[in-house]
């Protein structure tokens, strides 16, 4: 993979603006938010909720044998996205604990709410397999 930042663009903060990749396999992960094993809403707080989220966006990759490095893009969806923007040290800190530095291309987008009440954020992404 290579992660491009053109200089004539902002300097990224947390994501990638291009990604290329070459592989063999792609796999489409599916929106996750913060539910446990029991399918109930975890998390009183962005932060928390976030890193469930990642977390089983992460076991999804995995299970499908591939590691952090190999997204090339992750959506997040926001109910908050001041409270977002609000919480972004602590986001990154939650991302780098769990996915390190090899930032895929990143958006996050604003919403009413999401398919769980209670969420309020939610993951999806898409990763090349060597």
């Amino acid at each position: 993979m290579r992660r491009t930042n053109p200089p004539e663009l902002s300097p990224p903060t947390g994501f990638s603006h291009a990604v290329t990749a070459t592989g063999s396999r792609i796999v489409f992960l599916a929106g996750q938010t913060a539910l446990d094993a029991e399918g109930k809403v975890v998390g009183a707080t962005l932060t928390a909720q976030f890193e469930q989220a990642l977390t089983n966006l992460l076991t999804a990759l995995a299970a499908s044998g591939g590691t952090p490095a190999d997204l090339t893009r992750v959506t997040v969806y926001a109910t908050d996205v001041a409270a977002y923007r609000a919480e972004a040290r602590q986001l990154g800190a939650v991302w780098r604990r769990h996915a390190h530095r090899d930032y895929p291309a990143m958006a996050v987008v604003g919403v009413t709410r999401l398919w769980d009440e209670e969420a309020m954020v939610e993951l999806d992404g898409i990763a090349v397999l060597p």
